[in-house]
């Protein structure tokens, strides 16, 4: 029998929509699997068992796993960048400094400058889009200490857990 390579491959089952990657089963709402590829290899890992955790109905691991893999890209850069201790500040201290240090906001500027934007509507845009991602940092650095299994398992609501996953998607895509 002739082995089959469903790495990436979507596959569709009836009932909730699901995706194929690497064999194991994510559901496809919670990542774009395709995207994945894109991602730093120590994230897209979290990612991942953040999914599956959340379709195994493990929401305070799941947390942790999407805190998880926004740590691991931070954690990275303070290192490369010579940031000094990356356990010291707060983990949306660490994703608004690692995105400034990355240069995040200036390369898409620059991009957006080349598709033709207003220069007034490129500030607006970075401004807000910043403060979004700062934002949800919060927010995920909130549900770990109140939700995950860090600190041991605490009463969970699903659709926040939902949100912190596409939130550290974001984060990590941004940051990658």
């Amino acid at each position: 029998m002739e082995a089959i390579d469903i790495k990436y491959t979507r596959e569709f089952l009836a009932g909730d929509t699901v995706g194929l990657d690497e064999g194991r089963i994510v559901q496809v709402g919670v990542l774009d699997i395709s995207e994945l590829p894109e991602l730093s290899g120590e994230a897209h890992e979290d990612l991942l068992k953040a999914a599956i955790r959340l379709r195994d109905g493990d929401l305070s691991g799941a947390i942790s796993a999407a805190c998880g893999a926004v740590d691991t890209l931070t954690t990275r850069i303070y290192a490369e960048k010579q940031l000094g201790d990356s356990g010291s500040p707060s983990f949306q201290e660490k994703v608004k400094k690692s995105l400034a240090v990355q240069g995040t906001f200036m390369v898409l500027e620059k991009e957006l400058a080349e598709l033709g934007w207003n220069q007034n509507d490129i500030g607006m845009f970075k401004q807000n889009l910043a403060g979004a991602l700062n934002q949800g940092a919060f927010v995920m650095q909130k549900l770990r200490s109140e939700m995950s299994d860090v600190h041991g398992t605490k009463p969970i609501l699903k659709p926040l857990v939902f949100d912190s996953i596409k939130w550290a998607a974001l984060i990590v895509r941004m940051l990658s």
